[in-house]
């Protein structure tokens, strides 16, 4: 029988495990080269307090990537969590792996490409369900021990059991939307499941600048959606004054177990002859890239429901994409470009709760922010010598002045509208410094090169020993002489004086 010592080595053993399991892991899609021609934007979410600080309601969620795979293929991607990070994570990194690791191989026809994408969700959601089964399993222990017994007398009696059940219940509600786009031989595909949008901007014939939604927000507002849900013998009314269901008010999402196979624990949801809410994503593409195309916009709900709420504006779309074009203009980098527009919305949510005198305020909070901008044919005026503005497509670019005019929103889900976005400018423009985090130094969104030319500058003005080497510039003698002083009058703690093993 083990000796008590022996139990308590193998309870360290087990707690190491754990920790370690618990610390972030190197993920194969680190190894990935990002790609130059695109840069993400985000902000945490934010609730305001009445003297204008804000705080954060809960971890950032959102996650992203955008990868150059090889000469032929870049894939991008924009999840928004619910319910912790878990589920985001998850699919961040799992999503590359099916689509990366030769699925594409000998794949040339656009439905066979979409076909690919489509099982890639499946596949992810399968196997994040896999990764929570000891979780599900847990819950279903921990739910016999109460079986039986009403929730107050529950709490009475068994009050540890109750609050962990209320703990792996909340870790399997995890959930994520994902948008993903695709480039493969200079054809686009997107692929969405939530209310995470991609918006495409390109020039018509004529010269307009249209935009083209090109992912369907799934929600319980989009009557495709809700006419799926009747089919399922759901009460669509009840879904539309009850929308949130588990945590979401998506119908679609990678997760969140909670509304797929505990489904028949909702009210709104238990009469469903099948899974209500489902990963099966929507697919467009394949769309040729030309000189017509002007960039890509993958987002987070957060962007476009903060410029709405703020602005009552009907055409979030239009605008995000005239804040880009301006954004085009004045910034140095892609990553500087999509941190713009964010910080922007940012600031006109944030204003628009400040001015409010309401009884409550409009504006009271926001979700994480998350903006992934693919640029193709956009000029970045002051960008750094070497920076990459375009691969394979020399051809001439608008100017800023230009892409301002005749702005046309094309969405998928409705007809053409065409208006003139020039107001978005003057009515809600503020005084944004110029972005310095990072730019002119960023490697996401310029030359290796140019970065390391900025690098050397600065390490220029420093000055250097004989062997080359920047020399120290703080002096440290002090604390060297403390810590001999404290080993010598025995104030250190014996276990530091130990070799490491």
């Amino acid at each position: 029988m083990p000796t008590k010592s022996e139990f308590s080595n193998l309870s360290n053993d087990m707690e190491a495990l754990r920790l370690n399991f618990q610390e972030p892991c190197h993920s194969w899609t680190d190894d990935l080269p990002v790609c130059l021609l695109s840069g993400v934007g985000f902000s945490t979410n934010q609730k305001y307090r009445p003297d204008g600080f804000r705080r954060e309601e809960h971890a950032f969620e959102d996650r992203s990537f955008h990868f150059q795979y090889d000469e032929d293929t870049q894939f991008y991607g924009v999840f928004d969590g619910h319910a912790g990070t878990k589920a985001s994570d998850f699919s961040s990194q799992r999503m590359p792996a099916e689509i990366l690791l030769g699925q594409l191989k000998g794949k040339e026809s656009d439905h066979e490409i979409r076909e690919v994408l489509h099982q890639a969700f499946l596949a992810v959601e399968r196997s994040f369900f896999e990764s929570i089964d000891d979780l599900l399993a847990e819950k279903e222990n921990l739910r016999l021990q109460l079986q039986g017994l009403r929730t107050i007398e529950a709490i009475k009696q068994f009050p540890d059991t109750v609050q962990k059940l209320k703990t792996v219940t909340e870790e399997i509600q995890s959930g994520s939307t994902a948008v993903v786009a695709l480039i493969l031989k200079n054809k686009l595909y997107v692929a969405n499941v939530g209310d995470s949008r991609a918006v495409l901007c390109t020039e018509d014939k004529d010269g307009k600048t249209c935009i083209n939604q090109l992912s369907f927000d799934h929600t319980f507002s989009n009557e495709d959606e809700l006419l799926r849900l009747s089919h399922l013998s759901l009460d669509v009314q009840k879904l539309v004054q009850q929308p949130k269901s588990g945590l979401q008010n998506c119908t679609r999402c990678i997760g969140n177990y909670t509304v797929k196979g505990g489904y028949k624990e909702f009210d709104n949801l238990s009469e469903a002859q099948e899974e209500p809410i489902i990963a099966e994503p929507n697919i467009v593409g394949g769309i040729k890239i030309d000189e017509k195309c002007r960039f890509l916009l993958l987002m987070s709900d957060g962007l476009y429901k903060s410029l709405e709420e703020a602005t009552g504006t009907t055409n979030v779309n239009a605008m995000l994409v005239n804040m880009v074009f301006e954004q085009f203009a004045e910034q140095s980098t892609l990553n500087g470009v999509a941190q713009a527009v964010v910080d922007k919305v940012v600031r006109i949510h944030h204003d628009a709760y400040m001015r409010d005198t309401g009884t409550p305020k409009q504006c009271q909070k926001r979700d994480d922010i998350t903006l992934l901008v693919r640029n193709f044919n956009c000029s970045l005026p002051n960008a750094l010598e070497s920076s990459i503005n375009s691969v394979n497509q020399p051809s001439p670019l608008l100017t800023s002045d230009s892409n301002k005019q005749n702005v046309s929103e094309h969405n998928t889900l409705s007809d053409i509208q065409s208006m003139d976005t020039s107001f978005a400018k003057s009515d809600y423009s503020s005084d944004i410094d110029p972005m310095s985090i990072n730019d002119g130094i960023s490697l996401t969104s310029s030359s290796e090169s140019a970065g390391r030319q900025v690098l050397f500058q600065f390490a220029g003005n420093m000055s250097l020993d004989e062997e080359g080497r920047i020399k120290p510039y703080v002096d440290f003698s002090e604390f060297y002489a403390a810590v001999e002083d404290a080993y010598k009058s025995g104030l250190v703690p014996e276990e530091w004086l130990k070799p490491s093993s």
